[in-house]
């Protein structure tokens, strides 16, 4: 290696660093806006036919805003309306203020005035409030840079994808065929997860959620979304919501809609995530379950809440180039590598 080449390997590993630096604080929007840009890239390219790769671009970018905004004013409305509706079963009147001290005052022989603990209590929370304030608005500004970032880096993934691609396949000094084997196998890794993983989660989730709508479960939408999204992790699942749900119910007095709900989740909820799951799998790829579970928990930790998309991705991405390093390897060390 010549001086002029160790020159500008060293400029890359600096400006790569500097890049990563630049990167690292907003992971989690860019992974999912290239998440979301991978799903939708199919139909790009159909749209792309019709109209210009703008419009096309801004279309779906509007229609994944949509996508995302809808739910999410759902579950918030969901929220706000469980709170107003345990606030109204909060009866100020009932709330005896005489009576408790008097109460207090012959448990402990102390005279306490709660009207003022309560101010006191109420005066130091707002102290505190006031005091993070500061770490509020600046997570809450970094959230909506985020987003922003997201939105605009996915329109341009859908508008320049093809323009991408071809500089990362001119970029990769291996043939052409041996890219294209590597790739196809990467979209049968991606796609097994998106289908088998995330896809099986919303099913699950909703067909659970159904449960406890049909047995009157309280908030039946909210714990649906909360449902879905522990799907997405392996040994936890639905469970975690229906299993308390079935308790709540046999507490009520209902016995038999907690038989009911109990024995429709571990059939019916059970069945989609033990037969479904293996189904959609294997059409795209054939992903050992295990490779999902330590994908899912260790990509938690490695990317955040991403990871539990990416986390089986990387780990399918590994077998996958090893699966084509096995095909490839020989016929590659007589060859130089370039298109």
């Amino acid at each position: 290696m010549n001086l002029s080449k160790g020159f500008l390997l060293a400029l890359i590993a600096v400006f790569a660093y500097l890049s990563l630096l630049l990167v690292l604080p907003f992971t989690q929007y860019i992974l999912g806006a290239i998440l979301i840009a991978y799903v939708l890239y199919p139909i790009q390219e159909r749209l792309e036919q019709r109209v210009s790769p703008s419009i096309a671009a801004g279309g779906l970018v509007a229609l994944a805003i949509a996508g995302f905004v809808v739910p999410l004013l759902v579950v918030v409305a969901a929220v706000a309306s469980d709170a107003r509706r345990l606030l109204e079963q909060v009866n100020t009147d009932s709330l005896e203020m005489a009576e408790l001290e008097r109460a207090i005052e012959e448990q402990t022989g102390r005279t306490v005035d709660l009207p003022s603990v309560l101010a006191d209590a109420a005066q130091n929370v707002g102290s505190v409030v006031l005091g993070r304030s500061t770490e509020w608005f600046s997570a809450i500004t970094h959230v909506l840079v985020g987003l922003g970032l997201a939105v605009f880096l996915l329109y341009y993934l859908l508008k320049d994808g093809s323009e991408l691609l071809a500089w990362m396949r001119e970029l990769t000094p291996l043939p052409g065929d041996v890219q294209d084997d590597f790739y196809r196998r990467l979209d049968e890794v991606m796609w097994a997860v998106l289908a088998g993983h995330v896809l099986i989660a919303i099913i699950q989730g909703t067909i659970a959620g159904l449960g406890l709508l049909a047995t009157g479960v309280p908030n039946a939408a909210f714990w649906t979304f909360v449902m879905i999204i522990l799907s997405l992790i392996p040994l936890i699942g639905s469970f975690m919501v229906w299993g308390p749900a079935v308790i709540y119910l046999g507490l009520t007095g209902d016995l038999l809609l907690a038989a009911g709900l109990f024995g429709y989740s571990v059939i019916v909820v059970g069945l989609s995530d033990d037969y479904l799951r293996p189904i959609v799998v294997d059409r795209y790829a054939e992903l050992n379950p295990a490779v999902i579970i330590l994908g899912v928990l260790g990509g938690v930790y490695a990317f955040g809440v991403m990871g539990l998309f990416y986390g089986p991705v990387v780990l399918g991405a590994l077998i996958a180039t090893l699966s084509v390093m096995n095909d490839h390897y020989d016929r590659l060390e007589n060859e130089p590598g370039m298109q």
